[in-house]
């Protein structure tokens, strides 16, 4: 006879909070309006994206100032 067992449970983190645009930042300020455009319509995996871009690009106002 062959027995199965279940795995351990998985265990998630909370979500973490959105990313805050950078004012001044051009690329910030479109990903704010693709974020509010991918909320609106109920599309999660677009607004983890515009997070995590939002996140991770070196932010850079319109002057070229880091």
């Amino acid at each position: 006879m062959i027995s199965t067992t279940m795995s351990d449970p998985v265990y998630l983190l909370p979500p973490s909070d959105p990313a805050q645009p950078v004012k001044g930042c051009d690329v910030c300020e479109a990903l704010e309006k693709e974020r509010t455009a991918a909320h609106a319509i109920g599309d999660g995996s677009k607004v983890s994206d515009c997070n995590v871009e939002m996140r991770q690009h070196p932010h850079q106002s319109r002057a070229g100032k880091k």
